[in-house]
């Protein structure tokens, strides 16, 4: 009976603490500081309005207004830091090289017309001859705009120049980076401690445990910025006809554990900004800041300004 007493005790204690933790996380952990907060975010610059990765579409997402803009890095034969999702341009430019195998005067200019990903049947018309930009040119061109970098490949020679660049314009306070890989995050944060990092995949389902038993108000985070998708725009994308039961209900169970307004508020307190990818329609705008998401990444600036335009802006 007494051990039985012992352990509903420790129970109820730790629970109680955990629930207290939670809701109050500033107790065991400084919050961090950031010079900036997003609430539209301009994924490849904007890939439904403009070319991705493109200068005209930078250009276009800042005259916008946006707050930060989203970009992915490779780096070519001669060790040049580009802007580009893709190592291999066929989708792109339709040259089917890899960036890594020339150099960077060599590297072809974008098709005028590509699919936009993250909508479908959607694809978005350019200027022809439009190049892929050096990460330097973007850095120049765009001072006070934050900017989040996927670094796309894992080379560590790749993420010591990103890392040079951000320190030679000054922009430790205007840059995060990351990636999926736990590996190219580990690198980047041995690199320069100094610049943000995201969460990686694997952080991402430890985060997820950590929350779903309890144990998150306890643990310390070095990351500052949580990008995670939205499940069930995955439904949008594809041909209904093509997804089975089995598949909406993995959509269903991932959109179910990860969209909790409960761990966004928790994150947030621990000056963690939320940012939810790749949202291209009014509905899913709303879901997200219903949830208490501090911002969205979206392929449509135009669309995402006109709705932050009218809704009230929620305390951050």
């Amino acid at each position: 009976m007494s051990a039985a007493l012992y352990i509903l005790s420790t129970l109820g204690g730790y629970a109680l603490t955990s629930a207290l933790l939670f809701k109050c996380p500033n107790l065991l952990h400084r919050k961090k500081k950031q010079s900036f907060k997003c609430r539209h975010i301009s994924h490849r610059g904007g890939a439904g309005e403009k070319l991705e990765n493109t200068m005209a579409a930078f250009k276009h997402a800042v005259q916008l207004g946006t707050d930060m803009l989203e970009l992915d890095c490779h780096m070519t034969k001669d060790e040049q830091v580009v802007v580009s999702h893709d190592e291999n341009l066929k989708r792109a430019t339709g040259m089917n090289v890899n960036i890594a195998d020339i150099n960077f005067t060599e590297l072809p200019t974008y098709q005028h017309r590509l699919h936009v990903s993250f909508q479908k049947d959607c694809f978005c018309e350019g200027d022809y001859n439009q190049r892929i930009p050096l990460l330097r040119e973007v850095f120049e061109a765009f001072p006070g705009t934050a900017i989040n970098i996927d670094i796309k490949v894992n080379n560590s020679t790749l993420i010591s120049k990103v890392s040079d660049l951000v320190q030679e314009f000054n922009r430790q306070d205007l840059t995060v980076w990351g990636n999926a890989s736990q590996d190219i995050v580990k690198k980047c944060y041995k690199t320069n401690p100094c610049i943000p990092i995201l969460f990686s995949l694997h952080r991402v389902l430890l985060l997820l445990g950590l929350f779903y038993t309890g144990l998150l108000p306890f643990f310390p985070l070095r990351e500052q910025f949580l990008e995670i998708p939205m499940p069930s725009i995955i439904l949008k994308l594809k041909d209904q006809n093509t997804i089975s039961r089995t598949q909406r209900f993995v959509i269903w169970l991932a959109d179910m554990l990860l969209m909790r307004k409960s761990l966004f508020k928790h994150l947030k307190a621990r000056g963690i900004q939320v940012y939810v990818w790749v949202l291209n329609d009014t509905e899913d705008f709303e879901r997200a800041f219903d949830l208490d998401a501090t911002g969205v990444m979206t392929d449509y600036p135009t669309r995402l300004k006109e709705f932050l335009e009218h809704t009230p802006c929620k305390e951050q």
